[in-house]
């Protein structure tokens, strides 16, 4: 068996911790999670439910749209387009939506068709059932009625549109110079073992 030269193995071992260096600076794209609704949740027709989440750090969002559906149903109740990140809750009243135990509620950007996250299962009841209401959010409320229909419009918006497209930011620089340092610093290190 060859043995490598002492200053190969140093090279190698300096290559190692420049890779995990520069790999620890790439951010991840973590989206968010839906805290509440919770699998056990019942929403009553007639009272208003919050629904949080907990962002992701970098996650590179800056508005996105809530939507609820069905699982045996077609259909998509339109709640609210463009909550800014700066928002962590919001309530949600359910008025003569159709009782159900298989709904759930998903967070997306409507325009790009971007899903980035989806709740547990929860189940809507009839205003007159029994149970006790939770205590609503201290945030907007948004109202959604009826049945599903594919040609209404989002209950409520929050911010301006900007048609799916993300705005230039710092987010976006940062996340551009990181890639191109750690393919340069890569390039680097391969360049120098290569000549060693």
């Amino acid at each position: 068996m060859m043995l490598l030269p002492d200053c190969f193995r140093s090279w190698q071992y300096l290559a190692f911790i420049l890779v995990i260096l520069f790999s620890s600076l790439i951010p991840v794209d973590a989206y968010f999670v839906i805290n509440q609704p919770g699998s056990s949740t019942l929403w009553k027709n007639g009272s208003p439910y919050p629904v949080s989440w907990t962002m992701g750090l970098l996650n590179g969002i800056e508005t996105f749209d809530i939507e609820i559906t069905r699982l045996s149903r077609v259909g998509i109740y339109f709640v609210a387009k463009e909550l800014p990140i700066t928002m962590n809750s919001l309530n949600v009243v359910l008025q003569d939506v159709p009782a159900g135990d298989d709904y759930f509620l998903i967070c997306l950007n409507s325009t790009a068709g971007i899903t980035y996250s989806v709740s547990s299962r929860f189940s809507v009841v009839d205003a007159n059932a029994t149970g006790s209401n939770p205590s609503p959010a201290s945030a907007p409320t948004v109202t959604v009625s009826g049945i599903p229909n594919p040609l209404s419009q989002f209950a409520q918006t929050f911010g301006p549109s900007t048609n799916g497209v993300v705005r230039p930011g710092w987010a976006g620089i940062r996340n551009q110079v990181t890639a191109i340092s750690v393919a340069v610093g890569a390039a680097l290190v391969g360049g120098v073992i290569t000549f060693y």
